[in-house]
């Protein structure tokens, strides 16, 4: 029986943040969703994945992306990509899978399915851009399940993530300071906190792990007088700059560059948000850019529950706190203002007076007072081949590609600027 983590139609409702990346590429905790799997099945388990074809050249190069070629390895359990993997899910998956034929199901959402490849594969043997999980569960003996934490919404990965930090505590390696701390730096309940080799702690700078933890990555940089305060994660290479204030749940993926006030926010891989003002409650994906003074809201003046725009959908989302939901490589100038429940696309340029759109679209350049017009793709490929470079990654071919083909379904054949 082969494992495979699948994507499925409502993937679709997760755009902009997954143009770019498959759905289990996104962060919920400390960990992708793909590294949650990885964390509970363990290195003796073998998995393959599935994902929209634009996206296997980008990442065939690190994922063990699944082929059916028939014969007898067709034997697939076909596992939600939106499931946070977790060890009772892991234990099920290795030890107590479902029988063939069968489909465990929790209310809408389709968890497991037990069959063969050729059933879900496409005539030319490959998969579909989304496995069609309706025409699965109707073909299938359906079991009821419950329990299980699967995202289905754009802003989940904000809202399930203090509880899964509050999990994921428990599997960190806590109470070990191995990188080099200043004498005049604060470490408040050592025991909570992880100092990785090569990181550095400056004076003035305080790690407050009194009431949750602070896990800090090799090869990180902490200047003087910032805070880090309860659940903070700090991944590889990380800069966190002087009197920045990191605290409550807050995740920081590698090479990025962190400033100012940082809450309940997610923060991916090759971020620039380094100077002052305030992000809450926010999503920011890799290769963004908040320019000096950007601030978002994150609470409503009548403390209501936030409303999502995007397109011209209104979403209520149920939650009391949400800022800001931004896709990759998009920029926003200085003293930039988002307000509660933003959603930003992929690529887009923002700038302009006053509170920006509550709905930015992908490849669009402008915003408050300026207007919105889309932006032509060689110039925000010319762009984004530059911010890449700065961090030492040349965009390769397949990369490109990918940024083409999804500036050509977000544009729509429009004309751009």
């Amino acid at each position: 029986m082969q494992i495979v983590i699948f994507e499925d139609e409502m993937v679709q409702e997760f755009q902009p943040l997954v143009h770019f990346k498959p759905v289990y590429g996104l962060y919920t905790g400390c960990r992708t969703i793909l590294q949650k799997f990885r964390f509970h099945l363990g290195s003796d388990v073998a998995f393959s994945c599935h994902l929209r074809r634009y996206l296997e050249p980008v990442y065939r190069e690190h994922l063990p992306v699944f082929r059916h070629k028939g014969g007898m390895e067709d034997d697939i359990l076909l596992v939600n990509g939106r499931l946070l993997c977790d060890k009772r899910a892991a234990d099920l998956m290795v030890h107590n899978p479902p029988a063939p034929g069968q489909c465990l199901l929790q209310g809408d959402d389709l968890v497991f399915a037990r069959g063969s490849a050729a059933n879900v594969a496409a005539p030319d043997k490959l998969l579909p851009d989304y496995i069609d999980t309706e025409r699965l569960i109707s073909e299938s003996e359906i079991i009821k399940s419950e329990g299980f934490r699967l995202l289905r919404n754009i802003w989940d990965p904000v809202a399930f993530h203090p509880g899964e930090l509050e999990r994921e505590a428990e599997t960190l390696e806590l109470g070990r300071i191995s990188g080099r701390v200043s004498p005049r730096a604060g470490l408040e309940n050592p025991g909570n906190i992880f100092v990785g080799e090569g990181a550095v702690i400056k004076p003035g700078a305080v790690l407050d792990a009194e009431t949750g933890f602070v896990f800090v990555s090799p090869g990180v940089v902490v200047e003087p007088l910032a805070v880090l305060a309860t659940n903070v994660f700090l991944g590889e290479s990380v800069c966190v700059r002087a009197g920045a204030n990191l605290h409550s749940n807050v995740v920081v993926g590698s090479v990025s560059r962190t400033g100012g006030e940082i809450e309940d926010s997610i923060i991916e891989p090759y971020v620039n948000k380094q100077h002052d003002g305030f992000l809450g409650h926010s999503y920011i994906s890799s290769w963004c850019n908040l320019g000096a003074g950007t601030n978002t809201s994150d609470l409503r003046n009548n403390y209501g529950k936030v409303r999502l725009m995007i397109e011209n959908r209104e979403i209520r989302t149920g939650e009391q706190f949400l800022g800001l939901l931004m896709g990759e490589h998009t920029k926003c100038s200085i003293n930039s203002m988002f307000n509660t429940g933003t959603v930003a696309g992929t690529s887009a340029n923002i700038f302009g007076n006053g509170f920006s759109p509550k709905y930015i679209p992908s490849f669009s350049w402008g915003g408050p007072g300026a207007g919105v017009q889309h932006y032509d793709t060689e110039k925000a490929l010319e762009t984004a081949r530059i911010v890449m470079a700065r961090r030492n990654i040349k965009m390769s071919a397949a990369y490109e590609a990918m940024f083409r083909y999804v500036a050509t379904l977000e544009q729509g054949g429009k004309a751009s600027v």
